[in-house]
């Protein structure tokens, strides 16, 4: 299928082929027939995209101090290694989008396939033949409602939440500042919720198009403060919605001029916000910001979970607006197509974006893409240049990649491809737009929309799981049955109930694959240089280990126990693994305690003491409410009367007899480059297995125990 996608670096648009996703469990497939071109929103993206990476750091200072922090933490060449990472990764176009269902998730029960319906969401409703859509941003197109105004739902929803933030009432005098596409959408509600409208802008065209659609009146901005007055025989406009997009801080000095005593100003659009005191202060005026569509955007867990808000707490959620502008339309109270001025075929598409070039000279408000219903569609892609044609050797490793996030772009891959008789065959990614910008980099030779493909294809001998937390186990399973070598990112699973069949099903295999985990840092030659101390002392060790986690909000999926697992299952293997590995056995019992503060850090805040089968102890604190600017790790094993200290994977000092030993390393070395190579010598039958497979399941059990450790107050038995 094709999709519309932006080259952040470059800028440059391509009508790109890219795999139809895959169907997730609380979502639909939806095959697009037209979609909204967003003018303000879209060209802003584009344009930041076209900049030079100095414009770019110009124009986000913000993400320029985020990068200068972590060059002083983690070095220059790590942090430009990440940060080329993220430019490199394609943006897909659009968020406004209508069409018909051909596949709904086994949690959905509100759709079936062959509804048609109104999308939502950027990363979702995108300029794409097929999109996958969660549940809670999909509304059904009323009957007899066509697409091209159902196209609309997700613009008209944000208007719709800007009116509901200014508590609009019947017979209100209303500003709207701003008469682009947002402005129009709002000019319309206001009408139909029985206000009296006055509205603004500086084009002409524009505010013959408002008064066209049922506003009042329509002013160029110079005499917008004389009109407001004269409407209200100066008192004051009862609210001011501002759907302008600039820099400028005009429309909010101008919103406190126009607005009565105690009136409400709400700000819909990008615009600046150096808010004037006097005016707002003295008339007491209650300045409103709109999110979006409404209550549950930004929240994963309405969005990507598709659990609704309570009807009765929360009445207008983002997915009832949809419905409510649908059913506005579908009554013919508003009619988005009035703004349309240009409809293109979707393979003419990037026709449409010249228009923000003013390459053509014209004027132009609604875009619509539509699309053909009866093309057949691709399901795979397919790259003739790619590492498929080369993959000819019997000896070499063919990795098919199942997910492509920054981690594995930034970290894994740059590694992987470096080392001799490695390819990577194929990729599986949850959207086509990071599956394409993954293949053109590393010259993967085959796309797919889901694993079960992948791991049918013949290509490739090995497979790296680099998806979030919950997908580890299903992955892992499949690859296993596929009879592939496997390479997870940790956690190996999230829960108890899948390690015990992953044991199972791998216990039983007659011949067994390849299986790892990314622990790295037990190959970090900073770890190697431990162990063999320790062995050399003759005694068992205590070894002491700080992590200066940093904070994570509750919010992010990694904290979600069904997604991520929780910081502890997902991230404190890796230290629970490298104890093991330094102290030559594994755990046999933990026990843990977490800081008190329900709500902010949830277990961020451990104290791990862990007792290992050799006799041999480990203690683990896991912090979250250190500063970040400070080394995130550091190792103290203590035995055989000496004393060596690890920091950050960059110098380790060895103490004994008053004398002191070096180790350095020329940056961080957290062991990837080891790890990898390790695995891939495994998969050609040249070295044992990376990590014994019962020091994989003893780790993540260990994970589980000191859960249950922290909520019962007692040591588990590992």
């Amino acid at each position: 299928m094709q999709q519309i996608i932006q080259s952040y670096r470059t800028g440059n648009l391509e009508l790109a082929e890219v795999p139809i996703p895959e169907c997730g469990e609380n979502g639909l497939l939806v095959r697009t027939a037209c979609s909204l071109v967003s003018a303000g929103t879209e060209k802003m993206v584009i344009d930041l995209a076209k900049k030079s990476l100095l414009g770019k750091a110009m124009a986000r200072p913000d993400l320029v101090r985020q990068v200068w922090g972590k060059m002083k933490k983690e070095g220059a060449a790590a942090t430009l290694s990440k940060v080329f990472t993220k430019l490199d990764n394609p943006i897909p176009l659009g968020y406004s989008c209508a069409g018909q269902v051909i596949a709904v998730g086994r949690n959905v029960s509100r759709f079936v396939a062959g509804d048609w319906v109104a999308c939502a969401g950027a990363g979702y409703a995108n300029h794409s033949e097929v999109n996958y859509v969660p549940q809670n941003l999909a509304a059904k197109v009323p009957e007899g409602l066509g697409m091209e105004a159902a196209c609309f739902a997700t613009v008209g929803s944000i208007a719709l939440q800007g009116v509901r933030q200014a508590q609009v009432e019947l017979g209100h005098r209303v500003g709207v500042i701003g008469l682009g596409l947002l402005g129009q959408m709002t000019v319309q509600i206001l009408k139909a919720s029985g206000a009296k409208v006055l509205c603004m802008d500086i084009a002409q065209a524009k505010m013959d198009l408002a008064r066209k659609l049922g506003a009042d009146f329509a002013v160029h901005a110079d005499n917008f403060a004389a009109s407001a007055k004269n409407l209200t025989e100066g008192y004051g406009l009862d609210s001011l919605i501002i759907t302008a997009s600039t820099s400028s801080n005009h429309p909010i000095e101008l919103a406190g001029e126009v607005c009565r005593y105690k009136g409400k100003v709400v700000v819909v659009g990008a615009v600046g916000m150096n808010i004037p005191r006097d005016d707002y202060y003295r008339k007491e005026l209650d300045i409103r910001l709109s999110m979006s569509y409404g209550p549950g955007r930004y929240d994963p867990v309405y969005e990507e979970k598709g659990i609704d808000y309570p009807y009765s707490l929360v009445r207008w959620t983002e997915g009832r607006n949809l419905q409510a502008f649908l059913e506005l339309c579908s009554e013919g109270k508003l009619t988005p197509v009035e703004v349309v001025t240009h409809r293109f075929p979707f393979e003419d598409a990037l026709q449409a974006y010249e228009l923000f070039e003013g390459k053509t000279g014209e004027p132009y408000l609604g875009i619509l893409l539509k699309y053909d219903a009866d093309k057949p569609l691709q399901k795979h892609v397919e790259r003739r240049s790619g590492n498929v044609a080369k993959s000819a050797s019997a000896g070499d490793v063919r990795v098919g990649l199942v997910g492509a996030g920054g981690f594995a772009k930034s970290i894994l891959l740059p590694r992987l491809v470096k080392i001799p008789g490695t390819i990577i065959a194929s990729i599986a990614t949850a959207t086509g737009a990071s599956a394409k910008g993954t293949s053109e980099k590393y010259g993967i030779g085959r796309i797919f929309g889901d694993v079960p493909s992948l791991l049918q294809d013949p290509s490739t001998n090995a497979v790296l799981i680099t998806t979030r937390h919950n997908h580890h186990a299903e992955a892992v399973l499949a690859a296993l049955d596929a009879g592939k070598h496997v390479f997870v990112e940790k956690p190996l699973c999230i829960r108890e109930e899948e390690l015990l069949e992953i044991r199972n099903r791998y216990e039983a295999m007659v011949s067994r694959p390849v299986l790892t985990v990314g622990f790295n840092r037990r190959f970090s030659s900073h770890a190697v240089e431990l162990r063999k101390w320790i062995e050399g002392s003759g005694e068992m060790p205590v070894i002491r280990y700080r992590i200066n986690a940093g904070y994570i909000p509750g919010n992010h999926w990694t904290q979600d126990p069904e997604i991520g697992g929780g910081r502890i299952i997902g991230e404190a293997c890796h230290f629970l693994d490298l104890c093991a590995f330094l102290a030559g056995a594994p755990a046999e019992e933990v026990f843990a305690a977490s800081l008190e503060t329900p709500g902010e850090y949830r277990t961020d805040n451990v104290c791990i003491t862990v007792k290992h089968a050799n006799g041999a102890r480990s203690s683990i604190d896991y912090l979250a409410n250190g500063d970040p600017a400070c080394a995130k790790e550091r190792i103290e094993v203590f035995c055989g009367r000496g004393l060596a200290e690890s920091e950050d994977f960059r110098v380790t000092t060895f103490h004994k007899g008053g004398k002191r030993r070096k180790f350095k390393s020329s940056g961080i070395e957290k062991g990837f480059e080891a790890e990898l190579l390790a695995f891939c010598e495994a998969v050609k039958g040249r070295v044992p297995e990376p990590i014994p497979f019962s020091s994989l399941v003893n780790t993540t059990l260990a994970t589980f125990r000191i859960l249950e450790s922290i909520s019962t107050g007692s040591a588990m038995k590992v």
